[in-house]
């Protein structure tokens, strides 16, 4: 369980984050939707202790954010950022590797390498691992950079954006994936996702932001409604029934 309570980050006077009180629970996906500059990924990053607070406290599976050691707060939650930008050439299966860092610290034993084939083959990267990053498409770089997440092996991942430059047909893949690893490897996934439809078929909760702060979370059931969009995205949403569940139209 996530437990966010009177979490703040101020930057200027106008803008800020919070307070934020929320309870992530176990298991699942849960995706953090919302305008631009709702602060989804302020709040993901401070989550993830990329970014600190100035007010409030952050648990994660009972454990303290703010002071809980790195070596092992590693252990326990793992992020992605947007900016993916190594600057040295490294092939799929070394990105991966670096997943196992806060428990080979740099020298990779057999389990590890066993968890780095099983992270690749999990993203069906087992024909890619040898090419260099650079040789590759946007959506395998993705799933490679996500394999190297997962791979890390923490029961939370948290993932800001992990559709970014994707295309229809690869963003479907990559939350197959993710859905897969929520329910087959019982990891509980958070993401940050602008499109709400993928929110809504993929997630099993929704966690709606503006203005720096949580306006609604419930089931994409409870979110997915004419009303409820239309106030946080502030422009008309009718919501719809499609074969394969509800669906946000905009105008």
């Amino acid at each position: 369980m996530i437990t966010l309570t009177g979490v703040r980050k101020s930057y200027t006077d106008e803008v800020s984050i919070g307070p934020v009180d929320l309870t992530i629970p176990e298991g699942g996906i849960t995706a953090l939707v919302g305008p631009n500059g709702a602060g989804k990924s302020t709040l993901l990053t401070m989550i993830g202790r990329l970014l600190g607070m100035d007010e409030g406290t952050i648990e994660i599976a009972g454990y303290d954010v703010a002071s809980t050691h790195s070596k092992d707060l590693a252990k326990i939650v793992s992020i992605l950022r947007q900016e993916n930008h190594f600057v040295t050439r490294l092939t799929v299966r070394q990105l991966v590797g670096f997943g196992r860092f806060p428990y080979s610290k740099g020298r990779l034993n057999r389990h590890d390498e066993e968890i780095i084939s099983r992270s690749i083959d999990f993203l069906g990267l087992e024909e890619l691992e040898n090419r260099y990053l650079d040789e590759l498409s946007g959506g395998q770089r993705q799933r490679a950079y996500v394999a190297m997440v997962l791979a890390q092996d923490t029961d939370y991942v948290l993932l800001d954006e992990p559709l970014n430059n994707l295309d229809m047909q690869h963003s479907v893949q990559m939350m197959q994936h993710l859905q897969r690893a929520a329910r087959e490897l019982g990891r509980t996934v958070v993401i940050v996702i602008h499109d709400i439809n993928f929110a809504g078929h993929y997630g099993d909760r929704i966690c709606a932001v503006k203005h720096g702060k949580v306006v609604e979370f419930g089931t994409p059931e409870e979110i997915m409604t004419d009303t409820v969009l239309t106030e946080v995205f502030e422009t008309p949403v009718e919501v719809i029934d499609g074969p394969r569940g509800k669906l946000a139209v905009y105008y």
